[in-house]
């Protein structure tokens, strides 16, 4: 059958939703850095702080060098316009989606799927959260360590203290959330009264079916053009509600049905998406962006395996522990690991691998998204070892620029 897209108008589709192909801002502000959130719906939170936390990085890679403390202003300021929740994994969304959560919360109470050994620990601990939520009720928001409640667990990645694992059930049901970060990224948790505005949290909570309807449609528009799988995932729907809410956009006319050359599922187009006639985009992406998050939609549009290597072991990796992929033009041309060696003021470019689509030009264009990134990060320099089928090429480049 003729595909109503082709590959290269979905990828194009993809690029522009996401936010990439237009020149950045010259000095961007704490509204770019908003509206970005918004555009994009969510941004992915991690830990791992090798090179820099994943959140600051996909507002770097379509801003430029943005101040990331207008990050943290409106996402743990005293006036926040974001707020942390599990949506996408743990991730920050502009605070006019929490009343799209309520749903997710309320299966978290009641132990709906997944979320059963939640409710099974707030139910069996009854007078202990209620000592907990006194605490903060109290004293004001509190981290886990300044909780100081419940036995420290058995040892290990996992062995929580019952105050901790209470601090993050109560998380998931939105009777506690996130009120700042402490300097070592540890959650300071709040009850939402003392973190929310009144009018956010007097809002009208939506039924299930048109929370998740509206969910759906910030996935569609996020990414331009998508498979049911692909908007499934963005916001972590199951697929049941999934299939139930594409369905009923397609029905209302928000979500047109189309075919996508080398896509084997069905395919649906978000009605306002612009597919421009090129994408002219050089970003350096978080393994947790927004495009490539979903290994199989990467995949699809640019042909391209990403796998996340942080928990292979040393000798088993093949690109690298923390690797960015290098988007140039419309293709995925490299990837590099990296690391920021802040004592030494160095980003550190520990390997550096050419993809099927680099070109000539991509050891010149991937040293000048190094050295900015370099620059935002408060780096000096750049380092590039000799790892990789990219890496002396890349380092002849880095050279001249100095």
């Amino acid at each position: 059958m003729r595909a109503d897209l082709s590959a290269a108008q979905a990828r194009r589709l993809a690029l522009r939703a996401q936010g990439f192909g237009r020149a950045p801002p010259a000095a961007p502000t704490g509204r770019d850095v908003l509206q970005m959130v918004r555009r994009l719906g969510l941004v992915q939170m991690d830990s791992v702080n090798v090179l820099a936390r994943s959140h600051y990085l996909p507002l770097f890679s379509r801003l430029g060098a943005y101040p990331r403390e207008r990050l943290e202003d409106l996402a743990w300021g005293a006036r926040p316009e974001l707020f942390e929740y599990w949506m996408h994994e743990a991730s920050l969304a502009p605070l006019e989606l929490q009343p799209l959560l309520r749903w997710r919360m309320q299966d978290a109470a009641e132990g709906v799927g997944v979320w059963r050994g939640v409710a099974t620990f707030l139910r069996s601990h009854g007078d202990f959260i209620d000592r907990v939520l006194g605490e903060i009720r109290d004293r004001g928001p509190l981290s886990a360590a300044q909780l100081g409640l419940g036995a420290k667990g058995a040892g290990g990645w996992w062995g929580w203290g019952e105050g901790k694992r209470a601090l993050e059930c109560l998380f998931w049901t939105g009777r506690l959330t996130t009120s700042t970060r402490s300097g070592a990224f540890e959650r300071i948790y709040g009850l939402p009264d003392q973190v929310h505005p009144s009018g956010l949290l007097t809002a009208p909570t939506p039924d299930r079916a048109q929370a998740q309807r509206e969910l759906v449609r910030i996935a569609a528009r996020a990414q331009g053009v998508a498979t049911e799988a692909d908007l499934r995932d963005y916001f972590r729907l199951t697929a049941a509600d999934a299939r139930l809410r594409v369905a009923e956009l397609v029905q209302l006319g928000e979500l047109t049905p189309v075919r996508v050359e080398g896509w084997r599922a069905q395919a649906y187009l978000w009605p306002d998406a612009g597919a421009p006639r090129k994408v002219r985009a050089e970003a350096l992406l978080s393994p947790f962006d927004n495009l490539i998050w979903f290994r199989d939609r990467a995949e699809r549009l640019f042909g391209v395996r990403i796998r996340l290597e942080i928990y292979t072991p040393a000798h088993r990796r093949v690109h690298g522990y923390y690797v960015l992929p290098f988007l140039e033009g419309e293709a995925i041309t490299a990837r590099v690991d990296l690391k920021a060696d802040r004592q030494g003021g160095r980003l550190l470019v520990q390997a550096a691998h050419a993809e099927p689509a680099a070109g000539r030009q991509t050891p010149e264009a991937l040293a000048r998204s190094l050295k900015r990134l370099a620059g935002w990060l408060g780096l000096e320099s750049v380092s590039v070892a000799p790892r990789g089928d990219l890496a002396s090429r890349l380092a002849g480049e880095v050279a001249q620029l100095g």
